[in-house]
């Protein structure tokens, strides 16, 4: 039936099914990273060279995803593909609404148990900030700009407290207005390739520093 089809495949496992399959697994030596995140994960391996030129570095964003769509297909996109780290950048689009209406805490919990699932595996993480945003064009009505802080402050401490990684784009792209600068976005939201070419650099001393104390 007509729109059905998402309610069949809730959190997209299939999206990435063929890619995982074909994938093979990590040279002994190989430092592999799956990136999990939303669009702005996504759209990363379009707009800048990061990915092209990290071929150990696995894109596992998808358009529109909010937390416990990442969690269900935590096991397929990230565990199954034998990582050493994982890069996690989430909660956006749960603040947005996407799929339903989310608390922090429901956001935070979500992220957690990702988290969780990650260090049983012997995986480590790097947990990310949410970038800055105080407007969402497909949902205008909500206004984002101190949840988003909120959820942040929120990630940080516990990244702290459990000496994860913790990764700060928010810091380096947010404007006067609480909203991501307008030399990095087009849409409020998405960065563009000047956005990328801020977080790249960022997430990769991040990456290196992991691997050196692995």
């Amino acid at each position: 039936m007509k729109g059905s089809l998402p309610m069949q495949d809730w959190a997209y496992l299939s999206k990435y099914q063929q890619d995982n399959t074909t994938l093979p697994l990590p040279e002994p030596d190989e430092n592999r990273v799956v990136f999990l995140g939303d669009s702005i994960t996504e759209f990363w391996s379009n707009k800048h060279s990061f990915f092209a030129e990290n071929k150990s570095y696995i894109n596992r964003g998808i358009s529109g995803q909010t937390t416990p769509q990442m969690l269900l297909r935590f096991r397929a996109d990230v565990i199954e593909l034998k990582p050493k780290i994982v890069v996690i950048l989430a909660g956006g689009n749960d603040i947005a609404g996407n799929t339903g209406t989310a608390t922090t805490k429901m956001i935070i919990n979500n992220i957690f148990s990702m988290i969780e699932l990650a260090r049983v595996h012997q995986i480590k993480v790097i947990l990310c900030s949410v970038l800055p945003a105080n407007f969402f064009y497909w949902n205008p009505k909500e206004k984002p700009a101190e949840r988003i802080i909120e959820l942040n402050e929120l990630l940080e401490n516990y990244a702290i407290a459990n000496k994860i990684p913790f990764v700060d784009y928010y810091s380096a792209m947010v404007d006067d207005q609480k909203g991501l600068k307008a030399t990095f976005s087009e849409d409020h939201v998405h960065p563009n390739t000047a956005g990328y070419e801020i977080m790249s650099p960022i997430i990769e001393k991040a990456i290196q520093l992991t691997i050196n104390n692995l």
